[in-house]
């Protein structure tokens, strides 16, 4: 593959986070520059000594005012953003809804949220999430989001 770097571009971290509660996980459509009207979980991009469980932590609460506990490892992607010259890593992660109902804290980023299935994914779904779909791990999270039903 060629390589698209430069001296100020290279891959960034982020964390996709998904919150089960009750067979679904929340979902916001995106707004601003960077993949806007395009539809992802909650996240953003991994702080400076921070581990990704925290930073899960930090975005789900930021971003939607909800507490979330159990985070672990989900999946992880590598998403190449041609158009917009950039490349990211994302560590997608599961965890639990413990407390709070979903409001858009960052109206600049999102537009609406809501609850969804992998069964009625909404559309269009941003890169990282086509990428997570045609990925080794997709399976696993299937599996996991019906362990949240029980």
């Amino acid at each position: 593959m060629k390589s698209i770097s430069n001296e100020e571009n290279h891959p960034k971290i982020g964390v996709g986070v998904f919150i089960f509660r009750g067979g679904e996980f929340l979902m916001g459509q995106r707004k601003g520059t960077h993949g806007t009207d395009t539809w992802s979980v909650p996240g953003g991009y991994q702080e400076f000594g921070e581990s990704w469980e925290d930073a899960s932590m930090r975005e789900a609460m930021e971003e939607t005012g909800i507490k979330i506990k159990n985070v672990r490892f989900g999946a992880i992607t590598n998403n190449i953003f041609t158009d917009e010259n950039k490349h990211t890593i994302t560590i997608w992660t599961i965890s639990d809804w413990e407390s709070g109902e979903p409001v858009i804290n960052e109206p600049d980023k999102f537009v609406r949220q809501d609850w969804f299935d992998f069964d009625s994914l909404p559309e269009p779904l941003f890169l990282p999430w086509r990428e997570l779909i045609a990925g080794e791990f997709y399976e696993n999270l299937r599996l996991e989001l019906a362990k949240s039903k029980k």
